[in-house]
């Protein structure tokens, strides 16, 4: 990140460096969208004990006073990761939205209430059916499922004796499940997640920019989930609002560091580049 944690690193790309310095020319048309898990907190064996970094809050008031909003996208519910993350009642982030369930879900720090439709009828139905699914296919012990809220469910198999090998040999059976529920399957890093079709990070990044009438958006994420986000500011640079992409991490998911303008190494230093940018902008 340079000599300073809080020194700005330069973007690898002609459009990363365009969103950078439009970011920086006009920071009050400014986005920050950031993906929770893996992005602003550590991946670990058991999600519920993920926390955001301790920076992350700090980092988020000093900066979200400054530009146009931030917005958390995250495949958890957004209740979760409000209570994960800290956000509540916090000063300087009253205009905060955590965007939960990849946009299904909304809580805005402004009412402190979440807003969501219904829950699709195919989750519930394909969470009964996942026990027996994991018994047939030899693939019990060691993996284990998440429930999240009834807007989906996921099975993990970072606990496995081999992890891989029972996530490649879940995929097509748990596909299978989800196309007779009506859902789609998700892949992670070492999760597989059900959920409806027609909701993602891209279409709820889009929506949220094109809501805010944003001039510039950063998005920073660290999964295979994040890359339809990556896909929407694509296209957003496409029709004239410029972007940055940012990776945290890079190793464990080659696919979005290979898109990437700009890859730094965890959750820590996606909170010192927030960092960076709010001494750039307040400078």
């Amino acid at each position: 990140m340079g000599s300073s944690p809080n020194t700005l690193p330069t973007p690898a790309t002609a459009a990363g460096r365009d969103g950078l310095a439009a970011f920086l020319a006009r920071p009050r048309k400014a986005v920050v969208a950031l993906d929770f898990d893996g992005t602003l907190a550590d991946i670990v064996p058991d999600p519920e004990q993920a926390r955001a970094h301790p920076g992350t809050v700090p980092a988020l008031v000093a900066l979200a006073p400054v530009i146009a909003s931030v917005a958390v996208v995250t495949g958890r519910p957004a209740d979760v990761a409000v209570r994960y993350g800290g956000f509540a009642g916090v000063a300087g982030l009253e205009h905060l939205v955590v965007l939960g369930h990849y946009g299904a879900e909304r809580w805005d720090a402004a009412t402190g209430t979440v807003d969501a439709p219904a829950p699709h009828p195919g989750v519930a139905a394909a969470r009964a059916e996942l026990p027996a699914l994991l018994d047939a296919e030899s693939a019990g012990h060691g993996t284990w499922i998440e429930e999240k809220g009834g807007r989906a469910v996921a099975v993990h198999t970072r606990r496995a004796a081999d992890p891989e090998a029972a996530f490649d040999a879940l995929r097509a059976p748990l596909a299978a499940l989800a196309a007779r529920h009506g859902l789609i399957v998700e892949p992670g890093r070492m999760v597989l997640e059900l959920r409806p079709p027609g909701v993602d990070k891209g279409v709820a990044l889009t929506a949220y920019v094109r809501e805010s009438g944003a001039g510039a958006v950063l998005y920073a994420g660290d999964d295979l989930g994040d890359l339809p986000a990556y896909d929407a500011v694509d296209a957003l640079r496409a029709q004239g609002v410029p972007g940055l992409l940012v990776c945290s991490g890079g190793d464990e998911v080659p696919e979005l560091a290979a898109r990437a303008d700009l890859v730094v190494p965890g959750p820590g230093a996606v909170v010192a580049l927030l960092a960076a940018l709010a001494d750039a902008v307040t400078a």
